[in-house]
């Protein structure tokens, strides 16, 4: 584990059968991690799907009110919006309870965890002093998360991580050519965020967009 992963975390890292301590006893009264986010609670093509299916709207609906785009590193990501009136999720209720809980976005479902990338493996490690719940309770990781089919949902977070990684990193050795960037960010949008995913099999669609981004980037030049 490196010294940045060290400095923030329990020192451990966690498969998603391993128990940890991250349980809040429901959150009871507490809804803090819900606020002041600014525009850290990045959406992943997982959560749009989930949010469009589920509420019944495009993407585009969507951002009317919910959801909205920012820059990172070069990336055009959309990210949970916070309310108007106050720098709160747009989905807390007035009880202060998330009322998207059962298709909650996986930043959600994962804090207070985070997530480890390495080698093609995913594992996760406990966020230390993120939650500020006392007394937490341990439960097994893949419970935690209550994701259907977790094996094939973690397989996409790497394959997920390893493509916005790569534009990344391409983005910040080439800023210069910005026909290039801005095509390529188009693109990006336009298969994974603002098309939807018409098939009830995401992981399936998930994987022909991506075969479909990988010769879109070699026909600029920009091959794996």
């Amino acid at each position: 584990m490196d010294k940045d992963l060290l400095e923030i975390s329990d020192g451990k890292l966690y498969g998603n059968n391993d128990m940890a301590k991250v349980s809040c006893h429901d959150c009871a009264g507490c809804s803090s991690c819900c606020r002041d986010m600014g525009e850290s609670i990045w959406l992943d093509p997982y959560d749009i799907f989930q949010l469009t299916r589920n509420f019944g709207k495009t993407m585009e609906e969507l951002l009317a009110k919910e959801v909205e785009f920012h820059v990172e590193d070069g990336l055009i990501l959309p990210n949970i919006k916070m309310a108007e009136v106050e720098p709160k999720c747009s989905f807390l209720n007035e009880e202060g309870r998330c009322s998207i809980h059962a298709f909650r976005p996986g930043l959600c479902r994962l804090f207070p965890l985070g997530r480890n990338f390495e080698d093609g493996k995913l594992t996760y490690f406990v966020l230390k002093e993120a939650c500020p719940a006392p007394n937490k309770s341990k439960v097994k990781i893949s419970k935690w998360l209550g994701v259907p089919n977790l094996k094939s949902y973690e397989k996409f977070l790497v394959e997920w991580h390893g493509l916005t990684k790569r534009l990344r990193s391409y983005y910040a050795e080439h800023a210069e050519e910005e026909a290039v960037l801005k095509a390529i960010n188009m693109k990006f949008l336009q298969l994974f965020y603002l098309t939807a995913y018409s098939e009830d099999d995401f992981y399936q669609e998930f994987d022909k967009r991506t075969k479909e981004m990988e010769l879109f980037l070699c026909s600029l030049g920009v091959c794996q």
